[in-house]
């Protein structure tokens, strides 16, 4: 055998290659016998096979996000009151005015005459008042005859305010500070009662209003934070200043309303902007979008892998989501996500496990 050998040197060659490989696998099965594989059991030969990746839970701020619409603090359409003409405009448009400051003005036409008229027949009511009480008080006058007088000064002063009304109607004023946002009528126009004259508008602070879900609303409380994203990137603080106490029948949706302080006045009042509310803090996983899946019921939810290598679908709740990730609720506090094969897997399928980034 060994002349054999010695005879054909290329033989000894391949044996020693042959000896050397055995050896280093038999070193590898050791070592790989001896290395934990991540608190998951050894697989089983024949069952499917899916990557996985242990994810831990970690604190992260919960928030909804919802599109939105600013609106003015305050707004009010000034109406005419009486029929006249506008015969002055007391303020541009556009421009800031303080509360009780005249805007325009209608004709009184002869409301004036009415007022000195009215208050003509007062005086003369309380005079003859007066006089009937002093001689009541000598049993000259009758009870009926000097109530029938306290009527008819009662009358008069009626008349009197309705005519003081109608002249005080002649002057269109601010009801708050704001700014003259816009006219609809011009100098010499004839006006009806109801007709729109003007509006006025507050925006020394904002409201942002928007509809959240039936699902999310149990978790919001008046005066929580709420940052306002607007279209540019500028981002403003605002707090939850109103819910709705009912939904809206069509949307099933409630309305909120956020407050936010404007000092400088910026002309931000009918755009959209994006609400960022904060609820508290929570545990979640971040994950890729990519690994949410629907159930029968479609619901959002991600494959992992117990103890026992089976697949388990957990429902979770989409906390938030940008280009990096998603947040996620609903998860045990450490899980081993299926993060390859899982579509080709279902829930309670027994399967191998191999950890993400390990060598085949």
């Amino acid at each position: 055998m060994l002349s054999a050998l010695s005879k054909r040197p290329w033989l000894i060659a391949v044996a020693l290659t042959l000896a050397l490989a055995l050896w280093l696998f038999s070193g590898a099965l050791l070592e790989a016998r001896d290395t934990p594989t991540a608190d998951l059991p050894a697989p089983e030969q024949g069952l499917p096979r899916v990557e996985v990746q242990w994810l831990e839970a970690e604190p992260m701020q919960r928030q909804h996000v919802v599109q939105g619409q600013i609106e003015p603090w305050r707004r009010v359409e000034l109406r005419a009151q009486i029929s006249a003409s506008v015969i002055r405009l007391d303020r541009d448009k556009g421009s800031p005015v303080a509360a009780g400051e005249r805007l325009l003005s209608l004709s009184a036409d002869d409301r004036a005459t009415q007022v000195a008229r009215s208050e003509a027949d007062v005086r003369q009511r309380e005079t003859d008042v007066s006089a009937a009480k002093r001689l009541r008080e000598r049993n000259l006058f009758s009870a009926n005859e000097l109530l029938r007088l306290d009527s008819e000064l009662a009358k008069a002063r009626a008349e009197l305010d309705s005519a003081r009304l109608q002249m005080r109607y002649t002057q269109i004023t601010a009801p708050f500070a704001g700014v003259y946002d816009a006219r609809a009528v011009e100098l010499g126009d004839f006006v009806q009662p109801g007709q729109s004259l003007l509006t006025l508008v507050d925006i020394a602070q904002l409201k942002v209003s928007a509809q959240i879900a039936q699902q999310q609303v149990t978790q919001l409380r008046l005066g929580q934070p709420v940052r306002v994203q607007l279209l540019d990137g500028r981002e403003l603080e605002g707090d939850l200043h109103f819910i709705a106490a009912a939904a809206d029948p069509g949307s099933r949706s409630f309305r909120i309303e956020v407050r936010v302080p404007n000092p400088e006045s910026q002309r931000l009042a009918g755009a959209s902007a994006t609400l960022q509310i904060q609820t508290g803090e929570t545990l979640a996983h971040r994950l890729s979008p990519a690994l949410l899946s629907l159930d029968a019921a479609g619901r959002n939810g991600v494959k992992w892998v117990d103890e026992q290598q089976r697949v388990v679908f957990s429902p979770v709740e989409l906390l938030s989501v940008d280009t990096d990730g998603a947040w996620v609720a609903g998860l045990p506090p450490r899980v081993a996500l299926i993060t390859l094969g899982q579509g080709f897997v279902e829930p309670g399928q027994q399967v191998q496990t191999r950890l993400a980034g390990e060598v085949r």
